[in-house]
């Protein structure tokens, strides 16, 4: 199974005639306008915009995290503007292979929808091949999505402590080895990872000249966990656990759910412990 599409292919598609739809997440933490004003300066012909904090992402609050899952009814009132609904083939970019475009895919795949591919290499691979720009806002259709929740895709705070005490499904932290061990914690007030949590960094599913790695390579990659347990992906909002999702279901595994609000969320509630050894 590959959630991926070329450069080529969709190139191809559109050359075809062919509806899709292109969504452009482009998006950086450190400054949360810089996605929209790459987007307004250019962007793939026709290509929508889909913002990770006001689209892809509910109002914080006290617990849940930093970027807690927006309400399904909003983000498919919003899909709907942009013309989208569940039959529509949708393709996803960032500006490379980043963190966004696999929160864009995964928050699809949790409301029902399985049409979703992310353009492999994302805008800098759609440049390098010569294809044309934009800055023109498309206006799209609009269309009625009625999502069809997978509510088994998600799992609570409550889920996350029941397992710390029975062991009964694998979780694993998708940050950066140092700040898995808290050697290094640039956003939150609290260094390390929740108790029992293995670290698979995100970008390690990626290949070094950024490309996604292949099957056989993903499969090897992810080989010591058991295709037979429930793995629960976090990292520090829901937002890089993403590509490590996409990746174990491209290697095979069915068992895996989001912690959405994850380590930002598990810091919020003093009493939760945290832990800095290597546990892998």
């Amino acid at each position: 199974m590959s959630f991926l599409i070329s450069v080529r292919e969709l190139k191809e598609k559109i050359e075809s005639g062919q509806e899709v739809i292109i969504v452009d997440t482009r998006f950086q933490l450190n400054d949360p306008q810089a996605g929209r004003k790459a987007y307004e300066k250019s962007h793939l012909p026709n290509a929508v915009f889909f913002d990770l904090e006001n689209d892809l992402s509910g109002d914080i609050g006290e617990h849940g995290g930093n970027h807690p899952l927006p309400e399904p009814d909003v983000l498919a009132e919003k899909l709907g503007q942009a013309g989208i609904d569940r039959d529509t083939e949708v393709v996803v970019y960032d500006q490379q292979n980043d963190m966004f475009a696999a929160r864009f895919w995964w928050l699809l795949h949790f409301l029902g929808h399985d049409r979703v591919f992310i353009l492999d290499g994302g805008y800098d691979a759609w440049v390098r091949a010569g294809y044309a720009v934009t800055n023109e806002i498309p206006i799209r259709n609009t269309k009625s999505f009625q999502p069809e929740i997978r509510r088994k895709e998600v799992v609570d705070i409550e889920m996350i402590k029941n397992n710390i005490v029975a062991n009964s499904a694998t979780l694993i932290d998708s940050r950066s080895y140092d700040r898995y061990l808290g050697k290094a914690e640039p956003l939150y007030k609290k260094a390390g990872h929740i108790p029992g949590a293995k670290n698979y960094f995100w970008m390690d599913v990626l290949n070094k000249d950024g490309s996604w790695k292949s099957k056989k390579e993903l499969q090897q990659h992810f080989s010591k966990l058991d295709k037979d347990v429930d793995i629960i992906v976090s990292c520090g909002s829901g937002v890089s656990a993403c590509p490590n999702i996409l990746a174990l279901k491209m290697a095979g595994y069915q068992n895996v759910k989001l912690y959405p609000g994850s380590f930002s969320d598990w810091i919020s509630y003093d009493e939760n412990q945290v832990e800095t050894k290597d546990e892998n």
